[in-house]
């Protein structure tokens, strides 16, 4: 099966670049593969999880295999099993679910995935093994954005999208936010209705369902969306506005008439967008007004670098926050949390990642 995926996602990459439409990645995010899982599962599993990644590899994909939910065992084994499975992996990712809309937040789940979250910033160096795992809060399949990407029922694809940059553009010579956000639906409807349409030929040539397009405007390392929210409230980041700004984003992309899936929010990694990272040094925004922009935007807490010696309880109730925000607000948030061993507050972290740029530790109290 995972061979038919991965070539239908490389016919569809040659699709879409025959369209000039630039494809970063293809990956694969299957239906939750230790969804009851104990601590013999586990450990039975790893081979076979690692055989998946390297299939998945060779094609130059990535993978996620969903949410890990732990029955029976101990809290510590799971964390340890996170850690070799990490080890023993580069393109593998994989969440545990702190939240649902049914079920409300998990105690438990937060405490397991703070221990995992300790036990991942060790696996690797630098601790740059937490990049591949998040606390996921009511994040429904078909999700395209790793880690928390899983997928539930028949063969089908979603849409990521990398367009901070388009956002500027939108924002660039109006400061304001109702003409802003005018000016944003309309350029993600004029740019994304042609990749609906291929995205839609597609499916029905290959028999899959097309999900939507997750509209959420990732930054990268040359785009930055800290850049387009400074364009409209002509303040540093961080400043009063910002909030404002974040919801002007959030509604022009509920108002595009483009189907969509996902978070379909706004995006403010921290290790990855070099102006979030600056402004973050500069002590303009804490961990807390990260949470609260959250409220108004999405995806909760994402790749923010936290000092090495933080306890699990203190982590537990950082996810705690975020699920309780998702779970009130119903809506999907994460937490994509790195702890950096060696690190305190205030110095600077480099990890030796092509996707992340270099920050201060952030404090959390």
């Amino acid at each position: 099966m995972l061979e038919e995926d991965l070539a239908f996602l490389s016919a569809a990459r040659d699709d879409f670049l025959q369209s000039d439409l630039e494809v970063q990645t293809i990956r694969i995010a299957t239906q939750p593969l230790l969804s009851a899982a104990d601590d013999r599962s586990l450990k039975t599993a790893l081979p076979a999880l690692q055989s998946m990644a390297s299939l998945v590899s060779d094609a130059s994909a990535l993978l996620s295999i969903g949410p890990i939910a732990h029955e029976g065992g101990s809290d510590s084994a799971i964390a340890d099993w996170a850690a070799a499975l990490m080890q023993a992996t580069s393109n593998l990712s994989f969440s545990i679910r702190v939240a649902s809309p049914d079920g409300g937040v998990d105690r438990r789940a937060r405490r397991v995935a703070a221990q995992v979250m300790l036990s991942l910033a060790s696996a690797l160096e630098g601790g740059e093994a937490n990049f591949r795992f998040a606390a996921a809060a009511n994040v429904s399949p078909g999700t395209p954005f790793f880690p928390v990407a899983y997928h539930r029922g028949e063969p089908a694809f979603s849409i990521g999208l990398e367009s901070a940059r388009l956002v500027e553009i939108a924002f660039d010579g109006t400061a304001d936010p109702r003409a802003a956000r005018t000016l944003l639906t309309q350029a993600l409807e004029q740019r994304l209705e042609p990749v609906v349409a291929r995205a839609t030929a597609i499916a029905r040539r290959h028999s899959r369902r097309f999900l939507g397009i997750d509209m959420s405007p990732a930054p990268g390392l040359d785009a930055s969306i800290a850049v387009a929210i400074e364009k409209l409230t002509g303040l540093p980041f961080g400043s009063p506005s910002t909030l404002g700004a974040c919801a002007t984003i959030t509604r022009a992309i509920s108002e595009a008439s483009i189907p969509r899936c996902g978070y379909s929010g706004l995006m403010l990694p921290v290790l990855e967008d070099v102006l979030l990272a600056r402004r973050a040094a500069e002590g303009r925004f804490t961990l807390n007004d990260l949470l609260l922009y959250s409220a108004v935007c999405g995806t909760g807490l994402d790749v923010v670098p936290l000092p090495g010696d933080i306890e699990a309880e203190c982590l537990a109730a950082i996810i705690g926050d975020v699920a309780a925000l998702a779970h009130r607000l119903q809506k999907p948030l994460a937490a994509r949390l790195l702890p950096i061993p060696g690190k305190a507050a205030g110095e600077l972290v480099k990890l030796d990642n092509p996707y992340l740029t270099e920050a201060m530790v952030m404090r959390v109290h």
